[in-house]
């Protein structure tokens, strides 16, 4: 049997990701800060035959995302695929634009973003190394990619873990393992902003499948509907 960890799950995205997943026969590890939710989501996903189990921690508080890693390894005897997607971040920042941006506003986005990525990285990075195989996959809005100054300060850190990524890409290729960001240039669910396009979290969700399977040399994929 085979296990996705996926961290940020909540009930669009990470639950899409794990249905999709476990219809191929994959056990799911729930990874966030909130354990009402993460229960609510197993029990979800348990009443449609996927076996999964959570492991609540925080990406802020990188002991306890590292422990619930290695918790969900010994529970699933290893840790195959990892989806990085950490949510909230809008709603527990101070939102800049690149005028009005102190190095403090960008802190907090570099230690959500990108530090609690390397953090969740190196917690399972070895194994796979080991093994010869895995998959490391990692989100962020399309605003790492192409910035919208009224969130300067979050396009900012979500471009350096891009950065990131796809170096990470460059260092993994030939080894078994596939490292790949994707950028979501859609609002998941429901629209956030007239006029911008919206997807539902199951259209998206394929593309994490193909990136762990048929699309392995590709280090990014951008979703825009």
């Amino acid at each position: 049997m085979t296990t996705i960890a996926i961290i940020g799950a909540g009930p669009q995205l990470g639950l899409a990701i794990a249905r999709t997943f476990g219809s191929h026969g994959f056990d799911i590890a729930l990874v966030s800060r909130d354990r009402g939710k993460l229960d609510r989501l197993v029990d979800t996903l348990t009443a449609e035959g996927i076996t999964a189990a959570a492991f609540p921690a925080d990406v802020l508080d990188r002991d306890a995302l590292t422990q619930a890693l290695k918790d969900a390894a010994a529970r699933f005897d290893g840790i195959d695929v990892l989806e990085y997607s950490p949510v909230g971040t809008l709603g527990s920042t101070t939102l800049t634009t690149p005028a009005q941006t102190e190095p403090g506003h960008v802190q907090h986005e570099m230690e959500f973003q990108l530090y609690g990525a390397i953090a969740a990285t190196q917690a399972v990075l070895p194994a796979m190394r080991e093994a010869g195989v895995g998959t490391l996959l990692f989100t962020t809005g399309a605003g790492s990619i192409d910035p919208v100054p009224q969130v300067g300060n979050v396009n900012a850190a979500a471009a350096a873990l891009r950065n990131w990524v796809l170096n990470l890409h460059k260092e993994l290729d030939g080894t078994g393992i596939q490292a790949a960001h994707i950028g979501i240039d859609v609002s998941i669910g429901v629209a956030a902003v007239p006029g911008f396009p919206t997807a539902q979290p199951e259209e998206i969700a394929p593309v994490y499948w193909d990136l762990h399977t048929t699309k392995r040399d590709q280090a990014e994929l951008v979703f825009s509907g």
